[in-house]
């Protein structure tokens, strides 16, 4: 598998929980008798925005709102943002113009932008553009209601300010468009890594986690509503560390974390990302390869083979770190699945810079892959430190090498699974027939095999592989 949009760490999962949603709308289920209005969430980007448009669902719900997949019948449409990519934020303007058509028709109609956009281009929403009439960043979501009612007297409203504290720990987050068997959990909020081609620590705000009961009460609450599979979220889970407070347990680890959910039960599977190569121990390693619930998946951005190019994105590791963490890897969890992240054209690559990107891939075999080419964004370290100088025709000519070379790792990786007998958590029919189910195994691959009328999307089953496809594989369910 392999993927060309993403220039965040943690932008994959989104992509890796519905392949659909990126710009989707969200709906949800509340008493009729409490409805008053109606509201529309719109979200981009990375799998913290979705998990975040849960929270303000359900902060809005308690003052009355019912969510609906049409814009047009909104009384509230709010646009949950992403700042990683340029096209991205020319795609929420674009969509913003379309509310703004509506609302010339709707005068009662609120328009707000939501999320890391919001927090970075404040005065350019309210001021220069008059898009929207309510700009909140991604710590304020409680100050929601008060900000509606603002606009609902006739004024815009504000309110961007980053927190040290919030987790929105309390909140229980309502399911959106989920199918009742995945769903992510945030663990932490904010960043204290300074990637020079990342905006999330100006966006998001310094890391802090949240308290680990609350996390294990989250998943258990999951799973006893029938859900199978949960999601640890962070922008580096490597880093999560409950430090405690007085009367409280003392400090917990990430791989404290995971061992805790892990054993709410065995029938419930286990996902985390994104970890970062510079943090992921052995620890976290052993407590994975001890628990058969905790899939066999790692997400571990590599970003550039090249230890020169690593030092300019300040990414705190080299070459030589990275495959040692590789290598900790697959002797620890011999079955494990690693993806990752490569960005092509950073500033002042080479042509054997690149060639190093190509080697490491070669060297890892990963399993799958997202990969795009570098886009400077306004206010990060490599904007303002060094020139985008890479021609674009260079960049796409790499980034090309870069997309065939994962093509024939993932195809390669795929074939070494034919043959094998793998326990696969339904999801539902696959894409192309009812005649088919579909899910993932332990290592996040698809597998798509016949309906069997005994089994039903929640199960698990245990699935023969027949054959490949260069993205899928393909087989049937065995006893």
């Amino acid at each position: 598998m392999f993927n060309s949009k993403s220039t965040s760490d943690f932008d994959h999962l989104s992509k890796q929980h519905d392949e659909s949603r990126q710009g989707e709308a969200v709906m949800l289920n509340i008493p009729s008798n409490t409805i008053s209005r109606k509201l529309y969430i719109e979200s981009y980007g990375c799998a913290m925005n979705f998990a975040d448009s849960e929270i303000v669902a359900s902060i809005m719900s308690e003052v009355g709102y019912q969510t609906t997949a049409d814009y047009k019948e909104a009384d509230l449409v709010f646009v949950n943002t992403c700042s990683i990519r340029e096209n991205a934020e020319q795609r929420v303007r674009n969509r913003l113009k379309e509310f703004g058509a509506v609302k010339q028709k709707r005068p009662g109609m609120t328009v707000g932008v939501l999320g890391c956009m919001a927090e970075r281009l404040k005065s350019k929403f309210l001021e220069e553009e008059k898009l929207v009439d309510v700009v909140v960043g991604p710590d304020a979501y409680r100050d929601l209601p008060n900000l509606v009612s603002q606009v609902d007297e006739g004024n815009r409203a504000v309110n961007v300010i980053l927190s040290r504290e919030e987790t929105y720990a309390d909140i229980s987050p309502v399911r959106l468009n989920s199918n009742g068997i995945s769903a992510f959990i945030s663990i932490m909020r904010g960043c204290d890594n300074m990637c020079s081609f990342c905006v999330v620590p100006f966006t998001r705000g310094r890391e802090r986690s949240r308290d680990p009961k609350s996390i294990v009460q989250e998943a258990q609450s999951l799973f006893d509503t029938g859900y199978r599979e949960v999601t640890l979220l962070g922008q580096n889970v490597d880093s999560y560390k409950w430090k405690g407070t007085s009367g409280q347990e003392g400090q917990v680890s990430f791989a404290g974390l995971l061992e805790q959910v892990a054993r709410i039960n065995s029938q419930l599977r286990v996902r985390f990302s994104t970890s970062h190569p510079k943090d992921i121990t052995d620890e976290v390693l052993y407590v994975m390869a001890e628990y058969n619930n905790i899939c066999k998946h790692i997400h571990l951005p590599v970003q550039s083979g090249n230890s020169r190019v690593l030092q300019l994105m300040n990414r705190t590791y080299t070459r030589e770190w990275y495959l040692d963490r590789v290598e900790a890897i697959k002797r620890i969890i011999p079955n494990c699945a690693i993806s990752t992240d490569i960005i092509t054209g950073f500033c002042t690559e080479t042509e054997k810079e690149h060639e190093d990107t190509l080697s490491i891939m070669e060297a890892v075999q990963y399993d799958f892959a997202y990969m795009f080419t570098y886009s400077e964004r306004p206010g990060t370290l490599a904007a303002k430190r060094y020139a985008d100088d890479i021609p674009e025709d260079v960049k796409k000519r790499r980034f090309n090498e870069i997309v065939a070379k994962q093509q024939i790792c993932s195809h390669q990786q795929l074939q070494k699974q034919v043959g094998h007998i793998y326990e696969v958590l339904i999801d539902g029919f696959s894409k192309k027939s009812d005649q088919d189910y579909s899910g993932k195994n332990s290592q996040n691959t698809t597998v798509v095999f016949p309906v069997d009328d005994h089994f039903r999307p929640g199960d698990y089953v245990q699935v023969i592989i027949e054959r490949c496809t260069p993205a899928t594989l393909i087989g049937k369910i065995v006893s």
